[in-house]
């Protein structure tokens, strides 16, 4: 019988699991300006619009829809069409320095404020290459980004 309980619980465990990880996709938008809706369907109301690579963690997915919640905790709609699975990044400090290099020895190419998104390039320790959709690139520290 305990091997039996036993056995039950760690497939309980197991399937939470893969099901929490599968509920915690990100994907990124991949249209230049998209619309985020109250629910979905074009029918819903536009609450507000997101840029190139703005980064969204999947809640829900529902026919071509998927609820998300973004870096600030807003929950929304967008369509399947709108988005693909290019790793992505967005400020979330209000000054964020990009740098020429992955290092604070490195030098300033420009400075950023919060909720800025870009494309990952490349990772190096604590350190993200970025591009943002005008074609600006540079390093930022991951402590930096959601």
């Amino acid at each position: 019988m305990m091997k039996h309980i036993t056995f039950i619980l760690t497939l309980t465990i197991v399937w939470a699991l893969v099901v929490g990880t599968a509920l915690a996709e990100r994907l990124t938008v991949a249209a230049d300006i998209a619309n985020i809706r109250s629910g979905p369907g074009k029918k819903y109301e536009i609450l507000w619009k997101v840029e190139k690579y703005h980064p969204l963690q999947v809640l829900k997915k529902e026919g071509r829809w998927y609820q998300f919640r973004d870096f600030e905790g807003d929950m929304g709609w967008i369509h399947a069409s709108l988005l693909y699975g290019t790793p992505a990044v967005i400020t979330k400090s209000e000054k964020c320095n990009i740098r020429s290099g992955p290092g604070t020895q490195f030098k300033i190419l420009f400075a950023v404020e919060q909720g800025i998104p870009f494309k990952v390039l490349k990772r190096k320790d604590k350190w993200i290459q970025i591009r943002h959709a005008d074609g600006d690139q540079g390093w930022i520290h991951k402590s930096l980004v959601w």
